[in-house]
């Protein structure tokens, strides 16, 4: 990608919706875009912003952030940054958020942290699944709204993501086992009925930082209603949350029994989605994962 052109084309597209001359000053590459170029924009006037930007064909996935965070934003239980301007020009496509100063957060950082994911989990809907299809990380993650959350598990969220590994040589070893485990499904609930509760949907470490304040702020969401579980698995993931988060959020809203084992079923999409976008270095997680969690329901 050319900056330069990027950069006339932002400043094209903002001209056009708000019919004046917009100068961009600089245009700067952010580390850590692993799915799509990211920059922060700077303006004559001073004025920064956050810009994501993909191809034409690549608007979908977005579009879906974009809703994504307004979803997350209505609840006013977590910071999430405030999207300036969705839309495309030429060639491009392109995301423009709110520019934050983000930072690593300390204990007492997380620990609020806790307590607002908790708060965000209390808002809830009918059924399980969103008004929109969504991705998670370059996968499509689709959301049909069903009322069962096994149904919903099993039918949106693991079988997709088996058949994807399908076309890999190196999964037809646990395969089979993972079909097994999706029909299953029911034998790790027995009377646990979750309530619909809105998630991030992609937790991890890499998606939350910290206001100077301490004030947390989340981004590059995979939104959802589902098992709150779901997303304390995943904040075990990848690097984890400290101490401090994990003991504020069961101080706010206590775990239920059975999530040790539960969570293993949540993990397991995750680390399908991995093997799924990364590959072979996955499998073995892959089949250690099916194979842990067969051998809690035979």
């Amino acid at each position: 990608m050319q900056i330069e052109h990027i950069t006339y084309c932002i400043a094209t597209l903002i001209g056009r919706i708000s019919r004046r001359v917009v100068d961009i000053r600089s245009l700067v590459p952010v580390a850590g875009g692993s799915i799509q170029p990211t920059f922060v924009a700077t303006l004559a006037d001073g004025g920064r912003f956050f810009v994501k930007v993909g191809t034409s064909e690549q608007r979908a996935r977005l579009r879906a952030e974009a809703r994504g965070l307004a979803a997350l934003r209505e609840t006013l239980a977590v910071r999430v940054p405030q999207t300036w301007l969705v839309g495309g020009e030429g060639r491009y496509y392109f995301l423009m958020l709110e520019y934050l100063d983000l930072h690593a957060g300390e204990p007492v950082a997380h620990a609020r942290l806790g307590r607002e994911l908790a708060a965000l989990h209390g808002h809830t809907a009918p059924s399980f699944g969103f008004e929109r299809d969504n991705y998670i990380g370059a996968t499509l993650q689709p959301n049909r709204q069903l009322p069962s959350w096994p149904e919903f598990w099993r039918e949106q969220r693991l079988l997709p993501q088996l058949r994807l590994a399908q076309k890999e040589a190196d999964a037809r070893p646990w395969l089979e086992e993972g079909y097994h485990l999706a029909e299953s499904l029911h034998g790790f609930f027995g009377a646990y009925e979750p309530r619909p509760s809105l998630l991030h949907g992609d937790l991890w470490p890499g998606n939350a930082s910290f206001l100077d304040d301490g004030a947390p702020v989340l981004y590059d969401p995979a939104v959802y209603y589902g098992d709150r579980e779901a997303e304390l698995a995943m904040t075990e993931m990848f690097g984890g949350f400290p101490p401090s988060f994990q003991a504020a959020y069961r101080e706010a809203w206590p775990l239920d029994a059975g999530y040790a084992v539960r969570k293993g079923l949540y993990k397991l999409y995750h680390l399908l989605n991995h093997y799924n976008l990364f590959g072979a270095s996955y499998a073995e997680a892959v089949r250690a994962q099916i194979a842990a969690l067969r051998a809690e329901i035979k």
